[in-house]
């Protein structure tokens, strides 16, 4: 099915209490996009893209990086700052070594992204230098998002990058990076790298056209969806885990990406890399790929890295009650709603809440650490002192540092 376009009204940047940049916000509301004047106020874009587009059969496709330096650099000469989250450092460092199949153990992906990150690197440096234009490098693991001070670090890093009118080249640190400390695959940093920097948009290339109603893999009928508004069970059902022999996302992941950048007000545009001029013929209206509209926007400030933590510190699960008081009513979380304690915090941790079946219902931030939580667990706030020796809150989690997390795509 090709899903009916829609018609969207932009916001104007603004900061936040925190100083923090907010997206030009895009609301989808009925009727026709106008592509050619929103995407030309979509100032701070955030561009994916992927191993599959940036590799050949003899490993680093450096036509395909000089393809896309060139439309980036028109972009930026018409007003647009541009983010690059790239993929390729694993495939390329596979061609070099030989490798036919993706590496399967850490050792080995670490050792092999350590090889291919330096030819990457410079291929884009290589492709920006006809223009003038300067890139950085930023290489980066969960802990450096999961953590607030690092995180706020990282924005300040790219703000100053792009103010110095440097193009920031992202991608996770493969090389030291531990499954605990994954961010997943690309396609989920350059979503918690949209909301960081507060991205207008996200353009996510990939080797395929978009997200179709079923797998054209297998399905001659498959249909392109051109325009997705909010998520329905039947929408998701069209996307397969599947990756490439590559990659390590596959359509599910990308869903989950834009299911992520949606919830912060920024759209997200599912699209085909190795079409000719896509960027350039993208911000000129063409309708390419899958376009993904935000209905409102969800998070601000820090509500959007908390709604956004790859992996928090550990989990409370709560009573029907709490769950009800949390979801309902926008309350705080009291100590004699939580049932269990898992993992060990600190004080300020970002814990995750579920209900007893295992359902999440939100992130936030406690006031007491794990061993204390346990202790107090199923009493009531006045017993919190006798208990523990001291009372910092009545709350063990204050609902100014909590946010409603829909669960993610396919249980990722």
């Amino acid at each position: 099915m090709e899903l009916e376009i829609e018609k969207v009204a932009t916001s104007q940047n603004t900061l936040d209490q925190e100083g923090s940049r907010s997206p030009a916000t895009i609301i989808a509301n009925g009727d026709s996009v106008d592509r050619p004047s929103w995407f030309g106020r979509c100032r701070r874009v955030v561009l994916k893209v992927g191993s599959a587009v940036l590799t050949g059969p003899r490993g680093l496709d450096r036509v395909m990086i000089h393809r896309l330096s060139d439309q980036v650099a028109e972009l930026r000469q018409r007003g647009h700052e541009v983010v690059l989250v790239s993929s390729g450092a694993v495939a390329s460092g596979m061609r070099k070594v030989g490798l036919k199949e993706r590496p399967r153990t850490i050792p080995q992906k670490q050792a092999t992204a350590a090889i291919g990150q330096t030819f990457l690197m410079h291929a884009w440096e290589e492709a920006f230098d006809k223009f003038d234009i300067l890139t950085a490098q930023i290489l980066l693991t969960n802990e450096d998002l999961a953590h607030r001070h690092r995180y706020l670090n990282a924005r300040n890093t790219l703000e100053t990058l792009l103010d110095w009118n440097i193009i920031p080249i992202i991608n996770e640190n493969d090389t030291v990076v531990v499954e605990e400390i994954k961010f997943g695959d690309n396609d989920q940093l350059s979503a918690l790298i949209a909301g960081l920097v507060g991205a207008d948009l996200v353009v996510n290339l990939t080797d395929t056209q978009g997200l179709y109603d079923c797998d054209p893999r297998f399905h001659r009928d498959a249909n392109l969806i051109r325009v997705v508004r909010g998520f329905s069970p039947k929408l998701l059902a069209c996307a397969t885990p599947q990756p490439g022999s590559v990659g390590t996302g596959g359509m599910w992941s990308k869903v989950n990406a834009a299911k992520r950048c949606l919830a912060s007000g920024i759209p997200m545009v599912i699209a085909p890399g190795r079409e000719k001029d896509v960027l350039l013929r993208l911000f000129q209206g063409e309708v390419l790929g899958t376009l993904f509209l935000p209905k409102e926007r969800l998070y601000h400030g820090k509500k959007v890295w908390l709604a956004n933590l790859p992996k928090p510190a550990g989990d409370l699960v709560l009573d029907p009650g709490a769950v009800r008081a949390l979801q309902k009513s926008g309350k705080s979380l009291l100590p004699i709603g939580i049932r269990q304690v898992r993992g060990s915090f600190g004080v300020g941790a970002p814990v995750r809440c579920l209900s007893e079946d295992g359902t999440l219902v939100g992130v936030g931030l406690t006031n007491y650490k794990a061993s204390e939580i346990d202790k107090i667990k199923g009493h009531h706030s006045d017993d919190i002192e006798t208990l523990i020796g001291y009372k910092h809150s009545d709350e063990v989690i204050h609902r100014n540092n909590f946010v409603l997390v829909d669960p993610p795509v396919n249980g990722m």
